[in-house]
Formats: structure tokens, sequence, C-alpha cells
């Protein structure tokens, strides 16, 4: 039967008509055909009017044939290709009643204006009451599952296990689902926080209260209370963990699994989960970072989210159990697959560091071997050109490149030796520009694990500084700069390439060097150029405050190109964000000498009430302030007291002053000098102890890498006795921080008082050891006055109570005298 119309489909002409035509003869001879095509599952053309003008006629298909074609190597070493997927979960749609009911409440878990914590409690418990058995399917509803996220915010540790403790039955399906993912996350940080309460004893009994316990009758139609014990958060954790090691591979494919693979591991590791100083550790995107804060999301932040965290011992054997599992069932076509996999390779990143903190990892048949394509089975010297192929491409691609740079932080010397010399060396000038694996450049200048790596760096890419310089490539030059602070070695060799990438080549022009690297410029052209005029470029300001950092005469180019700079236009600098930032590293640094940052002080003097107006001048002000001595700080406080009304309009300028302590100076100078010196002699006290790096007001001092390898050499005796000394310090740090944010209090009423610094019973440190003497000692030394013994001899509470009779006595003879008086007078 011919076609009695031509139809125009999305194919185009010739698939349309072919289309058409099946159909028709599919329905003309469906008696004859459609059994042949249910038992043989393939369609017979019907070629008994012949082919049409214009029509494709395949070629005959042998019994062996495809239409597809398969690699039957790679099928036989995938051992994942045949497992079963997981469906999302699915519990049908949301009561609409339901679903309004929790958006009307939304707007209370927003705002949480609850007048005391039992309304807010009253109002929880009624929210989970509503949603009683239907906890499941909520959390795969898109409004639903954020609101859920909101509430688990103010839900108490009891509440939250027992809705985690639903999900257990169907974990699988609900982790691989859209939107029950983000709450299963949610449930899992915030179990993280109950955790370490949980290890303390401070969470509640295992079973419900009144208002949430399951009521069901008895034989005797009574009501009958039921209390079900709930799984700790330790037991949640675990099962959670147990649960996904069987299908971890497909998850590690599934995008909306993998993120909750990396929380689990960084749990079960007690390692920072949010790290808000650290972006790269984030867990959420940019775009799911930005979107929950656009809806007011439930993002769990938390204090101890942002730490290292104490962690049960269970959850040592439970990672490294997983991570065993995980890589022994991994196939090596699965492990390569996952290196350039936009999901999966974060996962496989922070797997392998993990591996490489746990144990050795540079083994054959290893995760990390596999992910090699076995560089380390064969060896550094074997050849593999279906290797190098691979590698070489993972430079240039945007996910590998990450992966890449992962493996490099992880290997060990020898690894770190073999992957450079066969795929870096002689190699640099091409990677270094090109987009994607000038990166991995980067870290492998960073690196650099030893003295002789990095002079062969340094020797490579020494000559091309000046390129990388100018043709937005200078985090290469900072990546090996790092390495030389890091290693304490190089810094000369370092210093003259840049002067040779900068043409300042007399000593006229190295005195500009701060000038060339802040604005990036040759010294001709900024010869050339108007100074008020050139940008600050953020990149030479990092390489600026990285030379800072060098050992020794490192840093002393940059320090003698700063003094020979005109005093106006360093004073410039304080108010731009990359001079600011250039100045603060001058005075923080621990290899710049204290006589140089006197010079630095001594720049500014005249112009700090100025700079604490300004947002970033206000900067350098602490700065200096925290590396100034007595005399210094009274001179600064006081030229920030005769402008103290300015100030106190600037909000800048009242943190300056509250910083620098300007009204206790108004009101009691003595007072203030006497907690500087306290200051003082506290720094000068521990110096030997914590390191020649002591900031004042709270910061944690910074110890080098020689003085940590003396400290393992010391006797045991010693090393207990600083050890001793360092705990007292910490307490009298502990201290003063306490104290130093109250205001001394002051007793005006008398006539000569003086000032007196109230120190709390329960903030001072209790010893039983032989440090207490020692201790006493310092709080004399720091305070100024000696305390006052508890216990007094007996001779002593004898003169004591003479000392009162005699006082009774006296005034008894003065009311008799004056009664004398008054009779007298009458």
């Amino acid at each position: 039967m011919g076609v009695v119309g031509k139809r125009k489909t999305r194919r185009g002409k010739r698939g349309g008509e072919s289309k058409h035509q099946g159909n028709d003869n599919a329905d003309s001879n469906n008696d004859g055909h459609q059994d042949q095509m249910d038992v043989d599952h393939t369609p017979v053309p019907n070629v008994a009017n012949g082919p049409a003008e214009g029509d494709y006629i395949p070629p005959p298909m042998d019994a062996g044939d495809s239409l597809f074609y398969f690699d039957t190597n790679t099928q036989a070493e995938s051992t994942e290709s045949q497992m079963e997927k997981i469906s999302p979960a699915s519990y049908g749609l949301v009561n609409p009643d339901l679903q309004k009911y929790l958006k009307s409440c939304e707007n209370m878990l927003d705002e949480q204006n609850f007048e005391s914590a039992e309304d807010r409690d009253i109002f929880v418990n009624n929210v989970y009451s509503e949603m009683k058995n239907f906890e499941l399917q909520l959390t795969t509803d898109h409004e639903c599952s954020r609101i859920l996220e909101k509430l688990f915010r103010i839900s108490s540790p009891y509440q939250i296990r027992r809705f985690f403790s639903l999900t257990r039955d169907d974990i699988l399906r609900l982790v691989v689902h859209r939107f029950s993912s983000h709450t299963i996350q949610t449930l899992l940080l915030l179990s993280t926080v109950a955790l370490d309460s949980e290890m303390r004893g401070e969470t509640a009994g295992d079973f419900a209260d009144a208002a949430a316990t399951n009521e069901e009758e008895d034989d005797g139609g009574e009501h009958q209370i039921v209390r079900t014990q709930l799984p700790t958060f330790e037991e949640l954790i675990l099962g959670l963990a147990n649960a996904l090691t069987g299908q971890w591979s497909y998850m590690m494919s599934n995008e909306y699994a993998s993120h909750i693979q990396r929380v689990l591991l960084l749990v079960l590791a007690g390692r920072p989960i949010e790290d808000q100083k650290n972006p790269k550790s984030a867990i959420k995107s940019k775009r799911s970072t930005k979107y929950m804060e656009d809806r007011n999301g439930a993002a769990a932040n938390h204090r101890l989210l942002g730490e290292t965290r104490t962690v049960p011992e269970s959850f040592g054997p439970a990672l490294d159990e997983l991570l065993d599992t995980v890589s022994n069932a991994m196939s090596d076509v699965t492990a390569r697959g996952f290196t350039n996999s936009t999901v999966g390779s974060p996962v496989l990143q922070l797997m392998l560091e993990l591996q490489a903190r746990r144990a050795d990892i540079e083994c054959p048949e290893s995760l990390l071997d596999k992910c090699l394509m076995g560089l380390i089975t064969d060896g550094p010297k074997a050849a593999n050109s279906r290797r190098d192929t691979y590698i070489g491409m993972m430079l240039e691609d945007v996910v590998g490149s990450h992966f890449l740079q992962a493996v490099v932080q992880v290997s060990s010397n020898n690894l770190f030796q073999a992957i450079y010399d066969r795929y870096f060396a002689s190699k640099i000038r091409k990677l270094a520009f090109h987009p994607i694996s000038n990166f991995v450049v980067q870290s492998v200048f960073s690196c650099a694990k030893n003295k002789q790596q990095l002079v062969a760096m340094i020797a490579e890419a020494g000559p091309m500084f000046g390129d990388l310089l100018f043709k937005n490539r200078p985090g290469v030059v900072r990546a090996l700069i790092d390495s030389s602070v890091r290693l304490q070695y190089g810094h000369k060799d370092v210093i003259s390439a840049l002067y040779n990438g900068l043409d300042a080549n007399t000593q006229e022009e190295r005195n500009e060097l701060i000038n060339l690297l802040a604005f990036l410029i040759t010294y001709p052209d900024f010869v050339k150029a108007d100074y008020d005029r050139l940008p600050f470029k953020i990149q030479g300001a990092l390489i600026i405050q990285s030379i800072i950092q060098l050992p020794g005469d490192g840093q002393a180019p940059i320090m003698d190109s700063f003094f020979s700079q005109d005093s106006a236009r360093m004073y410039s600098w304080c108010k731009d964000p990359s001079g600011s930032r250039i100045i603060e590293s001058i005075l923080a640094s621990a290899q710049v000498p204290a006589t140089t940052k006197r010079k630095v002080r001594e720049q500014f003097s005249g112009h700090y009430a100025d700079l604490a107006l300004d947002r970033y001048g206000s900067h350098i002000v602490d700065a200096v302030w925290k590396v100034a001595d007595i005399t210094s700080k009274e001179t600064i406080v006081r030229e920030l007291v005769q402008k103290e009304t300015q100030l106190q309009d600037s909000q800048f300028g009242r943190i300056v002053l509250r910083n620098c302590g300007a009204e206790q100076y108004k009101r009691r100078a003595d007072t203030w000098r006497e907690r500087e010196r306290g200051l003082e002699r506290k720094k000068h006290m521990f110096k030997d102890i914590l390191g020649p790096k002591l900031a004042v007001n709270g910061a944690q001092p910074l110890t080098s890498n020689v003085e940590v390898k003396k400290s393992t050499k010391e006797s045991p005796t010693k090393k207990k006795k600083n050890e001793r000394k360092l705990s007292e310090a910490n307490e009298i740090d502990s201290l003063f921080e306490k104290t130093h944010k109250r205001t001394a209090s002051i007793d005006l009423n008398d006539e000569g008082a003086q000032a007196t610094t109230t120190i709390d019973a329960g903030t001072m440190p209790k010893h039983k050891s032989k440090g207490d003497k020692s201790l006493e000692a310092v709080m004399e030394a720091i305070s100024g006055t000696k305390r006052k013994s508890k216990s007094k001899s007996a001779s002593s509470k004898k003169v004591d109570a003479d000392e009162s009779t005699k006082s009774k006595k006296s005034k008894k003879a003065k009311n008799d005298e004056r009664k004398k008086r008054r009779i007298f007078a009458s």
C-alpha cells in the first residue's frame, strides 16, 4: 500500500516518510508480522513494494553484529558496570493541607521571635506532631524539605535522633534523591554537633519524653505509654557509613549523593567540615550557598564544624574499613574514570588525602596506583605511552588538574620526584603558560619536598620570571617563593631572578623593587609612568608579602626599597587595600628585626589619628600597637585622645580607641601603664618557651620547624618541665583574655583611692603541683603587687586580735569623752 500523503516530522522529510510508511505496513500486516516482532524483538522491514526513491537501505546485519561498539577489554575490567542502580525515593505527593501548614510555619522558623525557650519548644513539638507518619514523604518535596532543614536548627537532640533514625531503612534511596539528600546532609551535620555533647554525657536520655511518646492500646482497652529506645548519634553515623559502603562507587557517580559522602568522610575523620578560613574546603558550591542565603536557608553553621574535633574510638576503625573496602572493590577503569568526573573526583581526592594520613598508600594495586595507571607498580623508569597520554590529558583537563594537585600534595618524596622528572621537567614553559595546567605547576612548586628539588625548579623557571610576571602567570613565581620560605633555602636565587625579570640591574634601579612588584611593572616602564595613576596589583602585593617571610636577610631587598621611598608615598599606601596589606605584613613578620619595625613606626608618627579614621589605615594602627613598646604606645594613645571627638564619630575610630584603651588612659593613666607593663613582662617572661614571635592581645604564637625538632630531642624531665610551663602560660593567657575584656573597677569615693582590677575567683587557675609558687610569682610580676597569703601563723593572728581590741577600747574612750563634754556643756 502506497503512501497517501507526506507528513513532516522533527526528523525531516526522509524520516517522516519512512516512519509513516512503517506504521501503515504494520497496520496492514498486523496478523503476520506482529507475532514475529514479539518473539524476535526485531522489526521486520517491508520491502515488498521496493524502496521509495531517496530512501536509505541499510546493509544486511549478521547475527553477531551490534549497533554499538563495545570495548570488550574495558567491559571485562569494569566490575561495577553490572551493578544495579538505585532509584530515588518516591512516597507520593504531600497532602496540600500539611504543605500549607508548613509554609505558614516558615516565617516563625526564619524570624524565631519566641518570647521564651518554652514557647519555642512548644511550637517545635506541635510541628513534629502535625507531620507525624509523613516525615519521609516531606523530605522528598522541594519546599517542605527546605522547611525541614530550618526546623532542624531549633530542634532538640532527641528530635534530630528520632528523625534521623526514621531514615535508616530507606537511606540509600533518600541519599540519591534530589531534595532529601540535602535533608540527610543537614541531619548529619547537626548530629556531628550533638555528638560532641553526647561524648561528654550532656545529651538527654535514650527515651522519648511525654510529648513525643507513642501510645498504644493494650488488651484491656486502656492506653499504655510505650517508650522506644533510639540509637545514639554514634550508632546513626556508623549505620550511615555501613549502608553507603556497599554502594560507594555508584554513590560517587551520583550528583546528589556525592556531597554526603564527603561530609561523612570528614565526620569520621574528625576534620573541619565548614572551615570559613579555607573556602576550598567548603562542601557546598558557591551557587548552592548563594541559594541558601537568598532563601534564608538552614545551613548548620556551628563553631565545631570549622574545627578539628574529637571523635569516638569506633570512628577510626570504621573509616579504615570503609577506605580499604572501597579501594579493593574499585577496579582500575572505574578509579581512572572518577579522576575526570566532576561529581566523583572531589570524593576521590578526599579519600586519597585521608588514606595518606592514616596509612601508606604508595603500594601496588592501591587506590592511588589504580588512578595513576600502575605508575607505582611499574616504577618511575618504566615507559608506558598510554599512561603518559592519560596523565598529559589530565594536566589540561579542568577536573583532572584538580586531581593531580591532590596527588602532588599527598605523594612521598620518591613518587613526587618520579612525577616531576617524567611530566614536568623540561616542560615548565609549556605547562606554566597553559590556562589550566599552570595551576598544577603552582602546586608542584609549592610542594617541593627538599632543597635539591627546589634548586632544580628555580633553575628552570627563574629565566622566565619576566614572562611569568607580565603574562598573567605571577602565581607560579609566588609558589616558588612560598616554597623557599618553607624550606628556608634558595631565596638569593629567587631575588636574583626577580631582578632580571623586572629589568632592575643597578642598585638605584633595585631600590624601586617594592614599587615594581606592587604595580607589576618593569623599571623602564616605571620611570615613564605617572606614579599617582599606577594601580596596585593583588598578585604583586602577595609576592611582596611572601618575600617578607624569607629567613635571614632574604627580606632585606624589600625593606631597603621601602626605606628608600618618600614617607608621603608610604603613608598613601596605608589607605589602599593592597598597600595596607603590605605594611601590615612587614609589621607582623617574625623575620623582620625589631629595629626595622621601629623605623617603620616612626615614619607614621603624628598620623595615627588620621589613619584611625580610615577603613584600611585603622588596621595599620592596630598592627603598630601590637609591636610597639610602652613608650610608643603612650605616644600613640595621647595622639588619639587629642582627636577623640572625631574618632568617636567614626566606626573605625571607635574600634581603635577601644583596642588602645584610650578611655582608661584618660581616666587613670597609671592603671593603663601598669596594665601595659604587665603585658610586656608577660611577653618577655614566656619568650623562651613560646618562641620569638609572641603576639600580644591573645594571638597564638608561631613556632618554627627548627624549634619543634629541638623540643623532640630534649630529655623527658626537661620536656615535662617545659610542658608544665607552657600549660601555665596558656592558663595565664586565658586569664588575661577574660580580665582585659572587662574595664578595671576604680573606687572613686575615697580620696586617694587606688584603681584595682577585679578578677573572678572562678577564673583563677588552681594548682596542687610545684608550679604554684612559679605561677604566683608570675601573677605578682604581671600585676605589680604581692598577693596576700591565705594562711596566717598563730603569732600574726594574735597580733591582729590585739589590734582589734585596742581599736575597740579607743572607740569606747572617745564615746565616754564625748558624753562628758555634753554634760559639761549643759
